[in-house]
């Protein structure tokens, strides 16, 4: 039996407070290595091997048969929360401390379908341009062999984290 058991992941939503306190790298890495709780969205899709730099992302994911629409494939609901999670932590390691985002827009596109036996997919998110109000990035998936399977890109507003009690 093996003694390194996988360690066990905490789902929750970090307090404003704290966020606020943080370079968007530094959240980023925090969520990626357990010191805060990965957002509840990501028992979806359950992400591993995941890396952040200044303005990219990436992280690997398995397609499973609970992923399946009902034609009998991956739904693309799947590579959509993929891909927009890509690009949006992609945005947020560029930003400093009290700074947050939220997606405007964002637009897929499928170019390969995918299936429980694609095997371990791999999702980058890269940031385009991050500015004082406006963000844009792209995000691909890739199969284990390269092939790309989809790819996105977004506009995300960039605003101040409110903090504190009001009028203060």
């Amino acid at each position: 039996m093996d003694d390194q058991a996988a360690p066990k992941i905490e789902y929750g939503v970090t307090p404003t407070e704290v966020m606020a306190s943080m370079a968007g790298l530094d959240f980023v890495r925090s969520i990626f290595d357990g010191r805060l709780p990965s957002p509840p969205i990501m028992q979806t899709v359950e992400p591993f091997d995941s890396t952040a730099e200044p303005g990219v992302v990436v992280f690997h994911s398995i397609p499973a048969f609970r992923h399946y629409n009902p034609i009998g494939s991956v739904h693309g609901g799947y590579a959509a929360t993929l891909l927009d999670s890509a690009m949006g932590l992609a945005v947020h390691s560029m930003l400093p401390p009290g700074t947050g985002y939220t997606t405007l827009e964002f637009k897929i596109s499928f170019v390969r379908g995918m299936t429980k036996d694609t095997g371990v997919v791999r999702s980058e998110g890269r940031i385009l341009n991050v500015g004082r109000r406006a963000a844009t990035a792209e995000a691909r998936i890739t199969d284990s062999k390269g092939r790309l399977l989809a790819h996105a890109t977004t506009t995300c507003l960039v605003f101040e984290i409110p903090t504190g009690a009001a009028g203060t």
